[in-house]
């Protein structure tokens, strides 16, 4: 049993999502100081002024603690669109390394020799139409 959990353990696959779950834990701290240090102070510094309020995560309403609400929808929507710019780069690297890395492959004799009876046969099609 130690042994198969030993297997298990070592797994690639495991040993990658630990490895993400730890960037991600980094990753949303830095988006949170994104939205509480910059967005925030930036954007509803006026509303928050009009209500009297210093901090986002205070606005409330007879008990009803809305500003932590649109703080974690802010949060949230700034996530997913940086994880969307991530994910795009990545996509487009691997698309560019791709390229990169597949030269060009001449054709074999084989295929040129299609290619030309190919051709010869869209001449004679052509002509007898």
């Amino acid at each position: 049993m130690i042994k198969e959990f030993k297997t298990f353990i070592l797994r690639g696959n495991i040993i990658d999502l630990a490895v993400a779950v730890i960037i991600g834990a980094a990753f949303s701290a830095i988006v949170g100081s994104f939205i509480v240090d910059v967005i925030t102070p930036l954007l509803l510094k006026p509303a928050m002024d009009s209500l009297g309020v210093s901090q986002l995560e205070k606005l409330s309403w007879n008990g009803v603690l809305y500003g932590k609400f649109i703080a974690a929808v802010i949060n949230f929507f700034v996530t997913a669109f940086i994880i969307f710019l991530l994910i795009k780069a990545s996509n487009k690297a691997k698309i560019n390394k791709k390229d990169a890395l597949a030269p060009e492959i001449p054709p074999t004799k084989d295929q040129q020799l299609l290619s030309e009876i190919r051709d010869i046969l869209k001449v004679k099609s052509a002509e007898s139409k």
